[in-house]
């Protein structure tokens, strides 16, 4: 670097020398006792005042440095900055310390093209930590404008930045979840609550796809209950295996294709636990911090939004079935039946509605009470469910009521279930009797629906009404099957 712009004489560059080589207080002292009398005066102002601004710029900041026409290190104080030994930075390419490999899209500061106030230079230290600079510095021309050196000046911000970095993150994940919540309040059904969570997740951390699977201990690994995106099985296989191994805390891993999986573990309050992953292809980029953070804070939502759906799924069940028995109950049953009745319509197939009664029930509530009627209801609820198909619809319509409909079945096959029921309820009831009248049963009207008749569900209604009670009027035990004329 040329000094001989800023310096005038041997003396002065004497001084200089001895200053900007970290001269101890003894050296500049007999150095001022050798300067002449008469320029001695104004060497030692002017040393002094080098060493007045060289210190108040050192108390201003942490580094100060300058650099030669090819950038390398001239000068730098204090001397162990950045945590070298003192000198071993004299001499060095000053890109050397900068810390990304790709030096010709980065700011060097120790060779800046321009005045630069304040601008962020990430260096290395000698512990390979990188440390982050707020640097200004200056280029120094010479007389033909070509760069020959530069002078600056740096602030160690590592921390600063670090606390920026962090209340940045904070806002981002704040924003998001406050845009994932209003998605989610759009929504009134917990299903679909949770895929705009989903959706809106996915979309921000530029995922493929994103999935929630049930890891809950003693049920099926690797049970899928919700899916946005498109995920493939390798990501699923790869997230199965991993909840085998029921790690704890978020994890990011592989699958045999190369999918970068990001996998977070929740609980829900009713003992669940649940695995949010999303997945990247090769070709993405790896996930990092803040997406792990963003991630973990969504499944606090996801608990709350899986809760919620499993209340709804309870409030709809007890909506639907009969709290004693188990069966559908009577709202329920003849919603589904009217959609029912509609499809054997497009079908054109054959259905058969039966209308149920328990013989003597009263008696059983009156000499055994109120709890042995309860026992008698559920066992007849369950020869219900073993006479009739899965897909046969069984209600409790009433105290001691019942409905079964049967789609595409023709009066004979729903007489044979009907006699079959009979039987299976005389012997099931027999030991309540106690070989004293009255006899307890069941009586069954049946109404036939032929393919594309038309008729309608309270056509249906009536006429197997009135054969269950026609039954009960010929001495009960019975099945009848309706020769009622059809209403449409």
């Amino acid at each position: 670097m040329r000094t001989d712009r800023f310096i005038s004489t041997p003396n002065e560059r004497d001084s200089v020398a001895l200053t900007v080589g970290g001269a101890s207080a003894s050296q500049r002292d007999a150095l001022r006792r050798t300067m002449p009398i008469g320029g001695g005066h104004l060497s030692g102002a002017l040393l002094e005042s080098r060493e007045r601004w060289r210190d108040m710029a050192m108390m201003a900041n942490d580094m100060v440095f300058e650099s030669d026409s090819d950038g390398r290190i001239c000068f730098i104080s204090p001397a162990d900055v950045l945590g070298y030994s003192e000198g071993s930075l004299i001499g060095l390419l000053g890109s050397s310390l900068l810390a990304e490999a790709d030096t010709a899209t980065l700011f060097n500061p120790f060779y800046p093209g321009r005045t630069e106030v304040r601008r962020r230079a990430w260096l290395r230290d000698s512990s390979g930590r990188v440390r982050c600079y707020a640097v200004t510095a200056r280029p120094l021309l010479g007389e033909d404008g070509q760069i020959e050196g530069a002078r600056g000046v740096a602030q160690d911000v590592t921390s600063q930045d670090e606390n920026d970095s962090a209340v940045a993150g904070a806002l981002r994940r704040g924003e998001l979840l406050e845009h994932i919540m209003w998605r989610m309040r759009q929504e009134v059904l917990a299903p679909r609550m949770m895929q705009a969570v989903l959706e809106a997740l996915m979309n921000a951390l530029g995922s493929g796809g994103a999935v929630l699977i049930d890891g809950t201990l003693g049920c099926a690994a690797g049970t899928l209950l919700h899916s946005v995106g498109t995920t493939p099985n390798e990501v699923l296989t790869c997230i199965t295996d991993a909840i085998e191994r029921r790690e704890a805390a978020p994890q990011v891993i592989s699958s045999v294709q190369d999918h970068s999986v990001l996998l977070c573990p929740t609980h829900t309050r009713f003992g669940g636990q649940i695995y949010l992953g999303l997945w990247r292809d090769r070709s993405g980029r790896p996930w990092d911090s803040e997406d792990c953070l963003l991630t973990t804070s969504i499944t606090a939502v996801v608990s709350v939004v899986l809760e919620h759906e499993s209340i709804q799924r309870e409030m709809a069940y007890q909506a639907r079935t009969d709290t004693l028995t188990g069966l559908l109950n009577r709202r329920a049953f003849f919603e589904e039946m009217e959609r029912r009745i509609g499809r054997s319509e497009r079908n054109a197939l054959a259905s058969v509605l039966l209308y149920i009664d328990l013989d003597h029930f009263k008696w059983i509530n009156d000499v055994w009470g109120h709890e042995a009627g309860d026992d008698c209801l559920c066992r007849f609820s369950n020869a219900l469910r073993t006479t009739f198909r899965p897909t046969d619809l069984v209600a409790r319509i009433g105290g001691d009521e019942f409905a079964v409909w049967m789609d595409g079945s023709d009066q004979f096959t729903a007489a044979e279930r009907a006699e079959q029921l009979c039987q299976e309820v005389k012997s099931m009831l027999a030991h309540l009797a106690n070989g004293k009248e009255p006899d307890l049963g069941a009586s069954i009207g049946m109404a036939c629906r032929s393919a594309c008749s038309g008729e309608g569900t309270d056509s249906l209604i009536r006429r197997a009404d009135l054969a269950m009670y026609q039954v009960k009027r010929n001495g009960k035990g019975r099945w009848l099957v309706s020769q009622e004329d059809p209403i449409g």
